[in-house]
């Protein structure tokens, strides 16, 4: 027996009513307005085209029955109910709304329930109004989506072909690669268009990577060319660290320091161990020097005692006498101190400063002692000192005669140029004097 259609008779297992949905509330309805059971089991609909018969009943009482197809309306309700929510807050598409709609009206079409039809196909004609609603919508998010992103996408064509003569190699390589994820995860528009943008990415890329290449090549073959100038130097700064010349060697090595500051740089890995090899061969060149000098300082310092000796001795030379006698004495001292030898480092400057002291001592002596005997500068002295003698008379005989005529300001600003003058005519009167002795 089957459950639907005219004359259709319900099966036992058909009589169980399927589970209801979980998020569904369903009113039941009253199918007796809408349909009844014959005495002879015949279950009619009361359709708006007239009484429909949509099955048979012989599972039991009439009532039961209709309440049977009742339920069946229900179901159908509850399904259109249900659509109807889920097209509403987004959890179920237009396709499967319109699947469930379908459903209904197939449902519909066979009559295989007692209700209310009319409520049904207008509850179908709402779903189906918000279907297209919902397509339209869908169409324009679509729409929308496309459009943002084509923008997104032109946006990374537009970088990406500023980036294309960039030089900051590393981080604009990394740029590219992220580029490409951003790319990906990036909503689908048409294929020609997609394509058309990324072949402009593409491009942009490709003259990025070709320039890096060679900017690159061109760094290794200079780093090369680096490295064989830089070994050239490490092998004449080697060849030079046994050399026992120092003045001229420390020279060399000098001068092979400026060599390897000019000269263009290698790799930081290569750069590190090539200047450890240059370095290095400095170093043994100076750690031999420095110990040649330190033993020729020991050698150096018998020399000390002596040296001390004759600076005591030239200390207590009497400048103020006999300054030939004194000048004899001083030679000497001097004589004897070339004999000695040379001095270490640590007491050269000191020792040798004291003689100075005592040679600049003679020498200034002998400076006065000319000054004091020069005939023409003692004339020229006392000749300063009556002229500006001859001056002052001159200026008090005239602040005499001002203040005898009551002019006062004359006689200040004389008084101020006579103070002036009797300074100056000290000075030259002490200048002369030193002539005397």
């Amino acid at each position: 027996m089957t459950e639907s259609g005219p004359g259709a008779i319900p099966t036992p297992a058909a009589l169980r009513r399927p589970k209801p949905v979980a998020d569904a509330a369903p009113a039941a309805s009253d199918p007796s307005r809408f349909g009844r059971v014959d005495a002879d089991g015949t279950v009619v609909l009361f359709a708006p085209e007239g009484e429909v018969v949509v099955g048979q009943w012989v599972a039991g009482p009439p009532a039961e029955g209709l309440a049977f197809f009742g339920r069946k309306y229900d179901d159908l309700v509850v399904e259109l109910d249900l659509t109807s929510a889920r097209l509403a807050d987004g959890r179920a598409s237009a396709e499967q709304a319109a699947v469930a709609i379908a459903h209904v009206r197939e449902a519909v079409a066979a009559h295989a329930y007692v209700g209310d039809t009319a409520a049904l196909l207008s509850k179908i004609d709402a779903i189906e109004s918000g279907i297209a609603a919902a397509k339209a919508a869908h169409q324009a998010a679509r729409a929308a989506q496309k459009a943002e992103s084509n923008a997104l996408r032109q946006h990374l064509a537009v970088e990406a072909e500023s980036l294309a003569e960039s030089t900051a190699w590393k981080t604009t390589s990394e740029r590219f690669a992220s580029m490409i994820e951003e790319w990906k995860a990036l909503p689908r528009m048409d294929r020609t268009s997609e394509q058309e943008i990324w072949k402009r990415i593409s491009t942009a890329r490709a003259t990025f990577d070709k320039r890096r290449r060679a900017h690159f090549a061109e760094v290794e073959v200079q780093r090369k060319d680096a490295t064989g100038r830089k070994r050239e130097l490490i092998a004449t700064a080697e060849a030079l660290s046994t050399s026992t010349d120092w003045v001229n060697t420390s020279r060399k090595l000098r001068d092979l320091m400026q060599d390897w500051k000019n000269a263009p740089r290698t790799s930081k890995r290569d750069e590190d161990k090539l200047w450890k090899r240059f370095k290095a061969a400095q170093d043994s060149f100076y750690a031999a020097r420095i110990s040649a000098e330190s033993a020729a300082e020991e050698e150096l310092r018998v020399n000390v005692p002596a040296k001390e000796a004759l600076v005591a001795e030239a200390e207590a030379i009497a400048i103020t006498g006999d300054l030939k006698a004194a000048k004899q004495s001083l030679r000497s001292v001097q004589d004897r101190w070339e004999k000695v030898g040379d001095l270490p480092k640590a007491d050269r400057d000191r020792l040798e400063g004291r003689l100075k002291r005592i040679e600049d001592g003679i020498r200034q002596a002998e400076a006065q002692a000319w000054k004091r005997s020069n005939p023409e500068a003692r004339a020229r002295a006392e000749s300063t000192a009556n002229a500006f003698a001859d001056g002052l008379a001159k200026l008090e005989a005239q602040l005499a005669a001002a203040k005898a005529a009551g002019k006062d300001a004359e006689a200040a600003k004389l008084e101020a140029s006579v103070a002036s003058t009797k300074a100056l005519l000290d000075a030259a009167a002490s200048a002369a004097r030193e002539f005397k002795g």
